[in-house]
């Protein structure tokens, strides 16, 4: 059970109407390398990872769906005042004719999102070791959108995520050094 906080994780801002960028964005709400993906990567993964890092995953799910919530605040700011030839000539022209302006999970080439996305191999180092390499792809990926707008607030707001993918990558990585410091111990007994 969660207790929701009525604000975002981090302060939302952009300073223009920028559906291509929206599109972009949306990558990081419905792609594979995305937030939910990872939200849901993460609740499932914890049912077969030892407790003494069940918290952590628990965590960093919880986390992980705060940044989706930022993800969509931002698409809405970029779409809202946008015309249906504006949404058109962004690449989301189809979105539009099926949604409005409304949010759909898919990445941004328009794909929906899948449940094939979310990983959980049961042995907790092979999970660990995908969440790291996930929370890495979404750092890249955070980069790669900062790269693609000149709004500065919208970057401020990307930073703040690439930084926490770059904690929680961390994160997992001590996950692994205390579960293979358990191995080892259980070996010598």
């Amino acid at each position: 059970m969660w207790v929701y906080e009525k604000k975002l994780q981090y302060p939302v801002r952009v300073s223009k109407c920028d559906p291509r960028m929206a599109k972009f964005l949306l990558e990081q709400y419905g792609g594979a390398d995305g937030e939910l993906a990872a939200a849901l990567r993460y609740m499932n993964q914890r049912y077969t990872i030892p407790d003494k890092v069940i918290g952590l995953l628990t965590d960093i799910a919880t986390e992980e769906f705060s940044h989706l919530e930022m993800i969509a605040t931002m698409v809405f700011k970029l779409t809202k005042d946008a015309t249906p030839q504006q949404m058109e000539e962004a690449g989301l022209g189809a979105n539009y004719a099926s949604h409005d302006n409304a949010l759909y999970y898919s990445n941004a080439g328009g794909i929906p999102w899948s449940a094939t996305y979310i990983q959980a191999k049961g042995d907790p180092i092979a999970d660990l070791y995908e969440d790291i390499a996930a929370e890495e792809k979404a750092r890249a990926t955070y980069q790669w959108l900062i790269n693609m707008t000149d709004d500065v607030d919208l970057q401020d707001s990307l930073k703040f995520l690439r930084e926490r993918e770059i904690v929680h990558s961390l994160r997992f990585r001590e996950a692994v050094e205390i579960l293979k410091g358990d191995q080892g111990a259980q070996k010598v007994f």
